[in-house]
Parts: structure tokens; sequence; C-alpha cells
């Protein structure tokens, strides 16, 4: 069966991205990395996505004049390589509701928290004053309404006494690069379904929530 054409979008140093393109390098894994697209010409990410031989563009939001042509010049790079799914990896941008809709799930978002709790920025911050004693992370299809859509997978990572948002952002990240390539793999072999506005997998109601890594 062909594999699943992935495009990834980053806005900074490509940590997501790294693990995806580490997942996608094995043969066996049902998608591939077609194309890296940056916002930001000095994203770190794209010396990440050169080097594994990733095509890799920068497209500027700065230069367009509205988020609809901005979006227009996303669109047709992603057209261009037939792309079947995007993944945002640390993506800095919002897109339009018509955007977003034109590309109804097949648009997925990794955010640092167990959505719906604490959408937005300063996640792990908001966390530790909150005294939140769980917190993890969450795959999820995109909405046009910021960091909010049908959740795929979810992680489960522990506030442990005396932890720091760096502390605590590391060890989410960890579960982050075991759920992101995860979620990618269930898309690619045709297991996930929205309905509505809830996704199943395997037929089964998800989000399926994984343990925290005991290594982690």
């Amino acid at each position: 069966m062909a594999r699943l054409k992935v495009a990834v979008l980053i806005s900074g140093r490509g940590s997501n991205l790294q693990a995806l393109m580490t997942a996608c390098a094995d043969p066996a894994f049902p998608a591939e990395i077609v194309q890296v697209i940056s916002n930001r010409p000095d994203a770190a990410g794209l010396a990440r996505a050169t080097a594994a031989g990733i095509p890799a563009a920068v497209i500027d939001h700065r230069d367009y004049g509205s988020r609809e042509e901005f979006d227009a010049a996303i669109d047709a790079a992603l057209t261009r390589v037939s792309a079947g799914l995007m993944c945002l990896a640390g993506f800095m941008r919002l897109f339009s509701a018509g955007f977003v809709n034109a590309w109804r799930d097949k648009i997925i978002n990794i955010h640092p928290s167990l959505l719906p709790a604490f959408p937005g920025r300063n996640t792990h911050e908001r966390v530790l004053a909150a005294g939140a004693l769980v917190t993890g992370c969450t795959v999820h299809f995109v909405r046009p309404e910021m960091d909010s859509g049908p959740v795929i997978l979810q992680a489960a990572v522990s506030v442990e006494p005396g932890d720091t948002p760096e502390s605590l952002a590391a060890r989410v990240l960890k579960a982050e690069h075991r759920i992101y390539p995860e979620a990618v793999r269930l898309i690619a072999e045709g297991r996930v379904q929205v309905m509505g506005e809830a996704v199943t997998i395997d037929g089964a109601p998800a989000p399926k929530v994984l343990p925290a890594d005991p290594n982690g």
C-alpha cells in the first residue's frame, strides 16, 4: 500500500519534526514526509529537514497582506506535493477558518497539555500555578478555534514536587515525541475515523490515553 504523504509545518527548532522524521525513516512506517514548511526563515528545523534529504521551504507570513493570502500560499505548496496529511509541529500561526475547513480532518496538531485543559501559550507555567498533579500532551485534529478539535491521542505526565516550567516541559516533550508518530501511524493505517467531533480508533471510542513513560 502507498505510504501517506505528510507535510510538516514548523516555526522553530523542530524537535517534533525530528521525531516524525525518525519514524518515517523506517521503510515499514506507513507514512513519509514529502515537505517541510516554515513560516520563519531562521527556524532550526529547516536544517534538520535538509540534512535528512527532505524538501524544505520558507513561506514567510510577513510577505503576505492577509491571513488568507498566506494560507493560499501554504495550500498551493501542499497541493504541489500531493500531501494527504498536514502535521503542525510547533507552528505558531493560526489558519483562517476557510483553510481549516478545506483541509478538514487532514490537519493535526500536538499541544503540551491534556486538552481541553490549558490551551494556548505558557502552558507549563499555568499548569504549575494551578497546582495540577497530572498534565501531558494531546494530538488532535485542527479546527478554526485555537487548540480545539477531536482528540486522537493523549499521554499523561505526572507533575513532580519542585518542578519548574522547564523541567516539566522537558518531560512533556518526551511524551510528545512518543505519541505524535503513533498518531500519524494510526491515521496512515486508516484506523482513525472522525464521527462528528469525536474520534474512533479501530471502531472504539478515543482518545486513547497513554500512560506516563516510566523512563521519562
